[in-house]
C-alpha cells in the first residue's frame, strides 16, 4: 500500500490506517473480467476527452488550454487514497492546531487513549461507506502522490471510479455507453467550472478554511458536541430537549460562525451541482441517444436510496442535504438562463461578489436583480 506522505501515522489522524481500514472494510466491486475492465477504462477515458468539447460548446466557458487537469480513471481503492490525500492537505492547518492543543488541553488524557490510529479508523469506515456510491469527483484540493498525478500548482484531477459506474448501469438496466457518456459530461462539467474559473478554487479552500478556523479545537468540547450530536440522531435527547431534530452530524457540530460560512459554501455548491445538471441535461439530447431514459431512473435511485441503513447513514453524513443541491442549484441555473441567457448567466463566474447567496439560489430573480441591475433613467 501506498504511504500517504511521510510521516502518515502521525498526529492526529493515521492516514495510512484510514486507507487500510476502507480497503478492507468497502464492497466489492462487479464481476467484470480483465478484458472488460480494461475496455471500460478505454470508454471512459474517451468519453472524457469528447466531453470537453461538448461541455465548453454548450457553457461557452474555457478554451481547450484551460484543461490542463488530468482525468484519472480509478478503482474503489484509489478514490480512497486520493480523497485521502485531499482530506489530509485540507484539513492540515486544523489538525496542527489540534495537535498544538493537544499537549496542554484538558481533553490531554482522552486523546491520548483514542489517538490518532481510532481516529484513522473512523475516517477509513466513512470512506468505505462512500467508496462504492461516487461515479466521479472532481478533486479541487489534490496534492500529486506517486500513483495519483495533479494538475500544476495543486489544480485538481478529475476522477472517474470505474466500478461504481459499471455497477449503477446494470442496477438502472441502461445503456452502458450512453450512461458513462452522461457521466463524464456531468463530471467534465465540474472540470471546466474550476479551470475556466481561476479564482473559484481558491475562493472555496478560502470558506473552508473560514469554516475550519472557527472549529472549536478544545478536545473535550469536539468529543462532547459529537457525543450530543450522535445522541441526537439516534433519539437519545434527554427528555424536554427539542430544537435539532433533522439536522446532520455536520450541522449538528457548528458554532454561529460557522453556519454563516455554511450558508456561503451550501449556495456555492447548490450552484456548482445544479450547473452541473444542467448541463448534463442540455448537452444529453445531442449526444446521449437514452437520455431520458437514464435521468429518470437516475432521479429515482437518487431520491429513495438503497435501503434504511444507507438513509440513515446518508442524513447522518449530510448527503440528503447533497440531493437538495443538486433540485435547488438546477432550478436556478434553468430559471437564470431562461430569463438572461448564458452569457447572462455566465456573469456568475465574474468574482465571488457575483456569486448567488443561499438565498439567491431559491429566488433567481433577486439575484438577477442584483446582479443585471440596470442604472436608474
Amino acid at each position: 500500500m501506498t504511504s500517504i506522505g511521510g510521516a502518515a501515522s502521525s498526529g492526529m489522524v493515521d492516514w495510512n490506517l484510514a486507507v487500510a481500514t476502507a480497503t478492507r472494510l468497502m464492497r466489492p466491486g462487479p464481476d467484470v473480467s480483465r478484458d472488460e475492465a480494461r475496455a471500460v477504462v478505454a470508454e471512459l477515458r474517451r468519453h472524457a476527452k469528447a466531453s470537453e468539447e461538448h461541455v465548453r460548446g454548450f457553457t461557452r466557458l474555457g478554451t481547450a488550454e484551460t484543461h490542463d487537469t488530468p482525468v484519472l480513471v480509478v478503482d474503489r481503492p484509489g478514490w480512497v487514497r486520493a480523497n485521502v490525500a485531499g482530506f489530509r492537505e485540507l484539513l492540515k492547518p486544523l489538525l496542527d492546531k489540534m495537535q498544538e492543543r493537544r499537549g496542554t488541553g484538558p481533553g490531554n488524557m482522552v486523546l491520548g487513549a483514542v489517538g490518532g490510529k481510532v481516529t484513522g479508523v473512523e475516517l477509513g469506515m466513512l470512506l468505505s461507506f462512500l467508496a462504492s456510491r461516487v461515479l466521479g469527483q472532481y478533486e479541487t484540493f489534490a496534492p500529486a502522490t506517486r500513483d495519483l498525478p495533479a494538475g500544476a500548482n495543486g489544480a485538481g484531477r478529475l476522477l472517474l471510479v470505474a466500478p461504481n459506474i459499471v455497477h449503477v448501469e446494470r442496477e438502472l438496466d441502461v445503456e452502458p455507453h450512453d450512461f458513462r457518456l452522461w457521466v463524464t459530461l456531468h463530471e467534465e462539467t465540474h472540470r471546466t467550472q474550476f479551470t475556466a474559473v481561476p479564482w473559484l478554487r481558491d475562493h472555496l479552500e478560502g470558506e473552508i478554511q473560514s469554516f475550519l478556523a472557527e472549529t472549536d479545537v478544545d478536545p473535550m468540547t469536539v468529543l462532547e458536541r459529537v457525543r450530543e450530536a450522535a445522541q441526537s440522531l439516534a433519539g437519545g435527547r434527554p427528555e424536554g430537549e427539542e430544537g435539532d431534530e433533522g439536522r446532520s452530524l455536520v450541522e449538528l457540530v457548528q458554532t454561529p460562525a460557522q453556519r454563516e460560512v455554511l450558508g456561503r459554501l451550501t449556495a456555492v455548491m447548490s450552484l456548482l451541482e445544479g450547473h452541473a445538471d444542467f448541463v448534463m441535461d442540455g448537452v444529453g439530447p445531442q449526444v446521449v441517444p437514452s437520455v431520458a431514459e437514464i435521468r429518470e431512473k437516475f432521479q429515482q435511485r437518487r431520491a429513495k436510496g438503497a435501503s434504511r441503513l444507507d438513509m440513515a447513514l446518508r442524513k447522518l453524513l449530510g448527503l440528503d442535504a447533497k440531493l437538495r443541491q443538486y433540485r435547488d442549484g438546477e432550478r436556478f441555473v434553468r430559471a437564470v438562463v431562461e430569463e438572461v441567457g448564458m452569457d447572462g448567466f455566465n456573469r456568475v463566474w465574474t468574482s465571488p461578489n457575483t456569486l448567488p447567496t443561499k438565498a439567491e439560489i431559491a429566488k433567481p430573480a433577486d439575484w438577477i436583480t442584483r446582479v443585471h441591475r440596470k442604472p436608474e433613467a
